[in-house]
């Protein structure tokens, strides 16, 4: 018997790239966190939990949110 945990992760899946705003929030520690997922949250802006950065809904943007969905949580800025 297999039990399914559902994870609900903070990031939106379906960010679209545009011309509006994210606002991105790092919500989990990157102590234990793979190298490549720390270095993309850096690259991010974000320095520590609760911190939080605006940046464009560029391709690249959605790409590094998308890879470290699990670490932040991203939504349109106002």
């Amino acid at each position: 018997m297999t039990l399914r945990s559902t994870v609900n992760y903070n990031t939106v899946r379906n960010l679209k790239v545009g011309e509006h705003k994210l606002t991105v929030t790092q919500v989990k520690s990157l102590i234990g966190a793979n190298p490549k997922h720390r270095e993309t949250v850096r690259s991010l802006g974000l320095k520590r939990i609760g911190h939080t950065v605006v940046r464009d809904a560029d391709a690249v943007t959605v790409g590094m949110l998308n890879s470290v969905k699990h670490l932040v949580k991203a939504e349109e800025a106002n």
